[in-house]
Parts: C-alpha cells; sequence; structure tokens
C-alpha cells in the first residue's frame, strides 16, 4: 500500500551495490523471445545492433532501479521507497507481512547474496521483492521482520483477552526449534513415491508440440522408418516384440523415476523445518537455495496425503495452505511441512503445532454406505464418450472400454467404506480416497464460509453435502467438505458450526 505517513526511525538502506546485475538478468529472462527474434528476423546489416541496444537498454534500467530503491525499518512497518521521476512509497506493517522468503541461486551463492521477498495474504505479487541483498542482510531482515511481527502479534492477543499461555506462544525463542530433518533416504524415497519426472517429461512434450510441431512428425517418421527398415532385417517372432517393448517400457518407467530422484534431491536436499516461537521456517534446495517461513496461525487448512507406494514405505505427505500471495502461477509460501516422513513422524508434527486439537484421540464418525455408487457417477459421462469415440473408430473393439466400469465400482466401494468426518472442539476434519487416501482438516476458527448443498439425489436418498471454506486453499489442494451426509447430521453440524463461527472470532 502506498502513504506519506510513516517515517522511518532507521537510516534508509540501498540494495547490494551488484543488484542491477541480478535485475538485469531477471530481465532479459522475460525479454529474451523477442531479443532472439530480433537477431534471426533483424535485417543483415543490423541484426546484431538491436539485441545490443535492447540489452543496454535493460542495462539502464537495473542501474536506475538500483540507484533509486532505499528501504528502512520504521517502528511497526517496512518503508519502501522506488523511483525518481514517479516516485513511489510503500509502508508495508509488520503485521501485514504472512510470508518470508529468501532464495539463493548459483548466482547469488557466487557473489554471496541473496532475494527477499516479503509477501501478504491475498496479493497478486509480493508486497516488496528486495533484488538483491547480502545475504547476511536478508537473514537480519527476515529475523527483524519475523520478531516484529510476533511482538505485533503478542500485544494484539494480549490486548485482545486472549489466554496468556497464547500469547506467550507468539514471543520468539531463544533458538529455532527443529522439527523435521530429511536424509538422503528420504530424498531417495521422496523420488521414488512422486511424479516429478513425468510432470518435467509431459511439460517438455507439451512446449515443444506447440513451437516444433513440425520437429514431432519428422521424429516419428524416422522412427517408423527405422523400425520397418530393423524389422524386416531381424524377423522376430511376436513374444520376442512383446518381450523387448515390455523391457523397453521398464527402461523408460526406471529413467522417470531417476529423474524424479534427480528433481527431489536438487529440490529438498537439506530440507529442515523449524520453529521459532509461533514462525515455521523451512530450507531447503541444492543448487538453489530456498528459505521461507510463515507464521503458524496464518496456516488456513491441513492436507495429510498418503499413496500407494507411501503406504509400502510406511511414509506420508504434510501439507498446509496459508493464506498469502501467488506470483507468476506458483505459491512462493510455505507449503510442504513434510515432503515425505514416516507416520509416527507427521502425527508428532500435527499433534506439536496443533496441540489442542487432539489429533490422535479424533473420534471418526463413518458415512453411510448407501450411495457408495455415487461415487463413481462423474467417471460414467467420459468412459461412454470414450466408448462411443473407439466405436466410431475401431467398432466393436471400442466396448472394451467397459472392462473399466467393474473396477470403477470397486474404488467407489472402497473409497465409500473407509469415507469417515470428524467435528471436535478445535478441528473439524475429514478422511477420503481409497489408493491414494487424504486427510484434510482445519481449525473451526479459520473457516470463513459454510455452505449446505443438495442435489436431487441427495433430496431422494435424504443426504447432503456440506462444504467448508478456509482462505488460502491452493487449487491442488482437495475440498474440505462432508459428501453425502444424512440431512439430519448435515443439518446438526451445520447449525453446531455456524453457533460456533458466529461466537468466535476469525483468525487469519
Amino acid at each position: 500500500m502506498k502513504t506519506d505517513t510513516a517515517a522511518p526511525a532507521e537510516p534508509e538502506h540501498r540494495l547490494h551495490p551488484m543488484s542491477w546485475l541480478f535485475v538485469l538478468v531477471a530481465q532479459l529472462k522475460q525479454f529474451i523471445v523477442p531479443l532472439i527474434a530480433l537477431f534471426v528476423f533483424g535485417r543483415r546489416d543490423e541484426s546484431g545492433l538491436w539485441p545490443l541496444i535492447g540489452v543496454g537498454v535493460l542495462a539502464i534500467g537495473s542501474l536506475w532501479q538500483y540507484f533509486t530503491y532505499r528501504y528502512a525499518v520504521a517502528d511497526d512497518a517496512l518503508v519502501v521507497r522506488s523511483g525518481l521521476l514517479e516516485r513511489s512509497l510503500r509502508v508495508i506493517p509488520f503485521s501485514r507481512i504472512h510470508n518470508v522468503a529468501v532464495e539463493q541461486s548459483l548466482l547469488h551463492r557466487v557473489f554471496g547474496v541473496a532475494e527477499l521477498r516479503l509477501e501478504s495474504a491475498g496479493g497478486s505479487k509480493p508486497e516488496a521483492t528486495m533484488r538483491v541483498l547480502t545475504l547476511a542482510d536478508a537473514l537480519e531482515l527476515e529475523t527483524l521482520v519475523r520478531r516484529r511481527g510476533l511482538a505485533v502479534t503478542a500485544s494484539t492477543l494480549s490486548e485482545g483477552g486472549v489466554a496468556a499461555d497464547e500469547a506467550a506462544g507468539a514471543a520468539p525463542t531463544i533458538a529455532p526449534e527443529p522439527l523435521l530433518h530429511m536424509g538422503t533416504a528420504d530424498l531417495l524415497r521422496l523420488g521414488v513415491v512422486s511424479n516429478r519426472g513425468m510432470i518435467l517429461v509431459g511439460a517438455g512434450v507439451a512446449a515443444l508440440s506447440q513451437t516444433g510441431g513440425r520437429i514431432w512428425s519428422n521424429l516419428f517418421e524416422r522412427l517408423g522408418g527405422t523400425w520397418e527398415t530393423w524389422n524386416g532385417a531381424n524377423h522376430w517372432p511376436l513374444w520376442q516384440l512383446l518381450a523387448g517393448g515390455v523391457t523397453l517400457l521398464a527402461a523408460m518407467l526406471l529413467a522417470l523415476r531417476l529423474l524424479s530422484v534427480l528433481l527431489a534431491v536438487l529440490q529438498y536436499y537439506g530440507f529442515v523445518l523449524s520453529r521459532d516461537g509461533r514462525r515455521l521456517t523451512v530450507e531447503r534446495g541444492l543448487l538453489t537455495r530456498w528459505r521461507t517461513s510463515a507464521s503458524r496461525r496464518r496456516i488456513q487448512a491441513w492436507t495429510l496425503t498418503e499413496g500407494l507406494l507411501h503406504r509400502w514405505l510406511k511414509q506420508r505427505t504434510l501439507e498446509v495452505d496459508t493464506a498469502a500471495s501467488q506470483q507468476e502461477g506458483q505459491s512462493r509460501t510455505l507449503h510442504e511441512l513434510a515432503p515425505i516422513a514416516p507416520r509416527e513422524d507427521c502425527d508428532r508434527l500435527i499433534e506439536a503445532l496443533l496441540p489442542r486439537a487432539r489429533w490422535l484421540a479424533l473420534d471418526w464418525q463413518p458415512l453411510p454406505m448407501r450411495g457408495w455408487w455415487r461415487r463413481m457417477l462423474p467417471t460414467l459421462p467420459w468412459i461412454a464418450l470414450v466408448t462411443a469415440a473407439l466405436c466410431v473408430r475401431f467398432g466393436s473393439l471400442g466396448l472394451l472400454v467397459l472392462v473399466w466400469l467393474p473396477w470403477a465400482a470397486v474404488q467407489a466401494h472402497a473409497a465409500a467404506r473407509r469415507a469417515s468426518w470428524t467435528l471436535g472442539d478445535e478441528l473439524v476434519a475429514v478422511r477420503e480416497g481409497w489408493l491414494q487416501r487424504y486427510w484434510r482438516f482445519a481449525e473451526v476458527d479459520k473457516l470463513q464460509a459454510l455452505r449446505l448443498t443438495r442435489s436431487p439425489l441427495d433430496r431422494h436418498f435424504g443426504t447432503a453435502t456440506l462444504w467448508l471454506d478456509t482462505a488460502g486453499a491452493g487449487a491442488r489442494s482437495p475440498k474440505l467438505c462432508i459428501r453425502y451426509l444424512p440431512y439430519a447430521s448435515a443439518d446438526a453440524v451445520y447449525r453446531q458450526l455456524s453457533s460456533e463461527l458466529a461466537r468466535r472470532p476469525l483468525r487469519w
């Protein structure tokens, strides 16, 4: 936000003298395509001149930002000044800052600097991006923001009549308390259970398909010609072709898993989750080092997941949603408390961070099995559509898709048998899934909206679905809702939660 009311209590500071270089690199990443286009498609006698002019303009802009950017610390806010012709003054209260992120790429580490981002709830971009500071200054400013914010929080809690132990919990501890550390074995497990390799390959194929369609057609033509030549020269029997295909598929899957392991090492090497008072900090990364922190009270919802490979390895993943900004479609906030950890460690983390919720003592209520088949209804239109398309193309062979129906029924029945919910004094939670299982839960104080919905099928079977909304829910996070609950029970839970929300203040 912009204002002219705050005066800094300390002298103003500049960015690092090499900050212009990092601003220039960031701008070059954005304009690299136009610069290449100028170089390739420009006139022959000027093809090398215009890109140099463009780089020169970006360099001048980077130097301009360095000489006009200042920051200072006021009593309860950070003051940022920028611009010369068009001046901007931003006063960012410490209580408004929800997330502090420190990034160090390889280039940052060469110069001993770091990039600092300060983010608030719901913003489309960070409140301030300091590109770049010395590493010592970045960590010092991160600590200052964290402790000033905690002091403001403690004061607010005390004035609001909150319990003394909760207000005391907002004060920083002497040293951060480590909660979770990932070793080499954990990184290997994470690479095995994750699909990061497949996601990366899929993104690369999608990018090439949009920019290089002719490349793919030429590639398939060459592969087809090579296959015909090789097959005509060798004349392998059918069983050898099948064995070769299975071996090739296994090799590809192994390569994808190895790629996933490599990505897990690059992204999560040295992962440490620590707690300083009521603030959580995660530090991770091998080449690019990330350090991000957020207040415990900013956490809006929790997700505990367990896939099939997780169960074989007796592991789980614990993630949280916070109310903070997103930049370039990627969340820069604290999201993964435990990318992978043993089940008991995940339970221990939840117990430590939600001590009053009594996670291990929750009374889970099963959902009725009467409408189990309703869970497979969303897949039926897709099965019908695929079957019709394949029947048009291949005739009666397209009916083989209907073999999926028994498997869909088995999945729906197993998921319904495991589905349950619970409502405690401090926590509301649901348990869903079969092969891919998850627990979704939130503190009652963090609920912002309640919805009780009934479809025609719900009215016929006397059921309802209760939707529970919190701030900051990620797009990939499962919804917090209790499906196909008997209407009387759903209405009773709705009225109970409505009464609680009316009585309690919203904490976010």
